[in-house]
């Protein structure tokens, strides 16, 4: 329940007020890599020059193209901080580009969040041979600096990337330095050094345990961390359902067996394809290599329709506090799938319409008019966030934010222009 008071501070009785929400406190996430080089010197002027010639012209044209899509939907950016791509050689890190996509996306209202820290998978080359004390040390040198150079900048980490395989990994003849690191350490020891370096960095950042492994394995791992004291802000699941739509069963079972930790869920990773989903007997999505696999008008129907069933059954959760799509455009996506909410040519799918018509839709509040009582109290219904009031008549406006469900008491002065 708001009072609204006139400039003079005297309450607006019996006025027309607008009230009209201006953003979700809810992180509705996507990917961010396809648009780290609209924020890139070579493209700097790519939205205030959209018709320059020839290829960078085109490439200028699909990136503004996608930056609008994503910016009309999601809130949340996850960048790229993949290891072996980040910092090729000892002491050459991609910070200054990717510092530059994290202020683009912050000045256009969005969260950013890296991704990841520390993972077995794209580890540097470089690092292989290394004794396991010199890995140790670099890698906690690694978190500090990355998390220390973007705080207040990159708010959430996916701190330690699927620690459960860890320290078994193995996809090349030798070991890479982080696979040996957990093997020689343990996962709950490497979990825990993740951890304590990026909070020394930025006591402000939000840490997230991040796993694709839902089986109890996951669970054992949390437990033992939890046990050693380690604190942990976010349990991270993957959610690629390459292999078809986990229906709403699975997916609340799922919520419900890692919710009992009584830590904040984040759907970290969340895809549905829009073409033949994966033969079951795959074990290890990566081993599913095609040369073609399109997108479909009946896969595109059905890709609509789970991702309205699976967005509704995660905000329903009182425990997911995030929700991360892997993957605006089928251009580029992993393993070639056709996960993206929108068609390499750049046209949205019907998932991209029907997520922006849920989030921008029916969970957003579009300038509505109210009526103050005679104390010039009005209530204002709506989804966590940012809201603006504004008188219709003189034009005084105020700024509300509603920060947790229930009712609430507060009282705001109009004033300036609307």
């Amino acid at each position: 329940m708001v009072t609204v008071l006139d400039a003079g501070g005297r309450p607006l009785s019996h006025r027309d007020v607008i009230a009209e929400q201006r953003s979700h406190a809810f992180p509705f996430g996507n990917i961010g890599f396809d648009l780290v080089d609209l924020a890139d010197e070579a493209l700097a002027d790519a939205e205030s020059d959209p018709a320059a010639s020839g290829s960078a012209g085109v490439a200028r044209a699909r990136l503004v193209r996608l930056a609008g899509q994503f910016l009309e939907v999601f809130n949340t950016a996850t960048l790229p901080f993949y290891w072996s791509d980040f910092e090729p050689a000892p002491g050459s890190p991609d910070t200054a580009r990717l510092r530059r996509a994290a202020r683009w996306f912050a000045e256009r209202g969005c969260r950013v969040k890296g991704h990841p820290l520390v993972w077995h998978t794209l580890a540097p080359d470089w690092l292989r041979e290394a004794p396991i004390g010199e890995i140790e040390a670099t890698v906690r040198a690694r978190v500090r600096r990355e998390v220390g150079d973007f705080a207040g900048l990159v708010r959430t980490w996916d701190t330690i990337n699927e620690a459960v395989i860890m320290p078994v990994f193995r996809n090349e003849p030798h070991r890479n330095a982080i696979t040996r690191l957990a093997w020689e350490r343990g996962r709950i020891a490497t979990v825990r050094l993740a951890f304590e370096e990026a909070r020394a960095a930025d006591p402000a950042a939000t840490l997230v345990l991040n796993d694709f492994d839902m089986s109890t394995a996951y669970e054992c791992l949390i437990e033992g961390v939890l046990e050693a004291g380690v604190r942990i802000d976010a349990i991270g699941l993957q959610s690629h359902m390459h292999q078809g739509y986990w229906g709403e069963e699975r997916t609340l079972a799922v919520l419900e067996r890692f919710s009992r930790y009584g830590l904040p869920l984040h759907l970290t990773e969340t895809t549905l394809v829009s073409g033949h989903v994966m033969p079951p007997e795959i074990e290890d999505l990566n081993d599913y290599r095609i040369p073609s696999w399109p997108s479909t008008p009946e896969g595109e129907e059905r890709q609509a329709d789970e991702i309205v069933r699976h967005y509704r059954t995660l905000l329903a959760y009182p425990s997911v506090q995030a929700i991360t799509y892997w993957g605006l455009s089928d251009e580029g996506a992993w393993l070639g799938a056709p996960a993206g909410l929108v068609r390499a040519d750049g046209t949205p799918k019907p998932a991209y319409d029907a997520l922006r018509d849920l989030v921008k839709g029916e969970w957003w509040l579009p300038p509505t008019r109210l009526r103050t009582d005679g104390a010039g109290r009005v209530e204002v219904r709506g989804f966590l966030g940012d809201y603006r009031l504004y008188d219709d008549g003189d034009g005084g406006a105020a700024l509300l934010t509603i920060t947790a469900p229930g009712r609430a008491e507060t009282t705001l002065r109009l004033k300036g222009e609307r």
